[in-house]
């Protein structure tokens, strides 16, 4: 179910913050920011109104095969906040596989469930998480592999600012994690 988020108490919220930090809410490059942040946090955000499950149904589009040939869609940018630190994971890439088990989903589908996953507060590891049990669930079936780079602001900006440091994660499921050879093929297909 769509939830809405209060823009009159996120508006509230950003004036304190811009007051606490020393500024004043009300003059001329700022006074319009609350309403901004507030609007911004509604397209950011959005993923946040929707469970896994729910995102699943949404797109849920898939068509029926009679092969079981590795699919792979590679490079879906992306981007997303730390929910450590509320800071921007940026420069994100998605590569997401897997077997199908009589259906296929359609590969822009795929990329829309990616951005939807990273538009929450999230860790990066619980976004290959959360992509992969949205594939299984769709396509209905358990060989699934997620790996997600990117680099994190609440690292590379504050901190100890480790400039140009990526994270790699990924979600291995069904036969990904049993063979070893498909794995493998995986990764040498999302090389660049």
């Amino acid at each position: 179910m769509k939830k809405e988020f209060n823009h009159e108490k996120i508006k509230e919220a950003i004036r304190t913050i811009i007051t606490e930090l020393g500024d004043d809410p009300d003059r001329e490059g700022l006074k319009d920011t609350p309403d901004r942040v507030a609007r911004m946090y509604d397209e950011v955000f959005e993923g946040m109104r929707y469970t896994n499950d729910e995102i699943a149904e949404m797109f849920n589009k898939c068509f029926e095969v009679s092969n079981n040939d590795l699919v792979i869609v590679k490079d879906i940018e992306v981007f997303s906040y730390c929910e450590h630190h509320l800071a921007l994971m940026y420069n994100m890439k998605c590569h997401v596989g897997y077997i199908p088990n009589g259906k296929v989903i359609g590969l822009s589908k795929i990329a829309r469930i990616c951005d939807m996953v990273a538009k929450r507060l999230q860790l990066q590891e619980r976004i290959c998480a959360d992509i992969a049990y949205i594939i299984e669930k769709v396509c209905q079936t358990s060989d699934v592999i997620v790996v997600v780079e990117g680099e994190h602001s609440c690292m590379t900006a504050r901190g100890i600012k480790s400039r140009g440091a990526k994270t790699r994660t990924s979600a291995i499921r069904g036969l990904f994690d049993t063979d070893h050879e498909l794995r493998n093929e995986f990764y040498n297909l999302i090389k660049d």
